[in-house]
């Protein structure tokens, strides 16, 4: 029997089914339904292991649903965290994000950026050791900050091309947008020129693509994280 890995995020639910370190079909869902797909899921194909990370908090009685729907339910803790030396206040995801991270380049020194609600960016040595990182809004977020706190300004979408300088009241505010968080991700990178970088999450490929330096897009690091934790409790049996 495969695995069945589920992230929860702020946005959106992705799951994958695995095998071992080997991603199979995966899976997106945006609604509040979510333990409702998840068993839609499970009652196709009975997982052996269900690894869950989740930003938001399932109920005691939730939790049992699950536990009834595979053969071992592992949630993404405090405890998961230590046993991976990662300290309890990251989140599940960005800790899977780093375990994926140290285990694709073990040896080499990392910068892990994922663009999601958050911009994360966190840094591991050349020892897998996490180094500690950094949280700021994310491309959207800005975009919807902008609009929300300031009454004269509308709602922009990314856009496909970014202009130097702004030349109406749109222009401005993307290029504003998009040029802060390139020179945020280059700034980073001029600090650690060491490090690879690492790009994940929703927007990896729209900023992946602006980019004059050498990087690494890995789309399912999360998900590749969580196999990893399943997979490794196979050894641990």
């Amino acid at each position: 029997m495969a695995d069945l890995i589920i992230d929860i995020g702020n946005t959106a639910l992705k799951a994958a089914w695995a095998d071992g370190m080997t991603l199979g079909k995966t899976y997106r869902y945006q609604g509040e339904r979510m333990l409702d797909f998840i068993i839609s899921l499970t009652s196709k194909s009975r997982p052996e292991k269900m690894v869950l990370s989740s930003v938001r908090t399932f109920s005691a009685q939730a939790v049992e649903k699950l536990r009834n729907e595979c053969g071992k339910l592992i949630i993404m803790d405090e405890k998961i965290l230590e046993e991976y030396g990662l300290p309890s206040y990251m989140t599940p995801d960005r800790a899977a994000s780093v375990i994926a991270s140290r285990y694709l380049f073990r040896g080499r020194k990392c910068t892990v950026f994922d663009f999601g609600t958050t911009l994360t960016v966190d840094f591991i040595d050349e020892e897998g050791r996490f180094e500690g990182g950094n949280v700021s809004p994310g491309c959207r977020t800005r975009f919807k900050a902008l609009h929300r706190y300031s009454k004269s300004l509308p709602l922009i979408d990314s856009p496909d091309e970014i202009i130097e300088k702004g030349t109406d009241i749109a222009s401005s505010v993307s290029s504003g947008v998009i040029s802060g968080i390139m020179f945020e991700i280059e700034g980073y990178m001029s600090r650690y020129p060491e490090n690879i970088a690492v790009f994940t999450g929703g927007d990896a490929i729209y900023f992946a693509k602006r980019m004059k330096n050498s990087i690494f897009v890995v789309c399912n690091l999360v998900l590749m994280g969580l196999a990893l934790i399943a997979d490794g409790y196979d050894k641990k049996d």
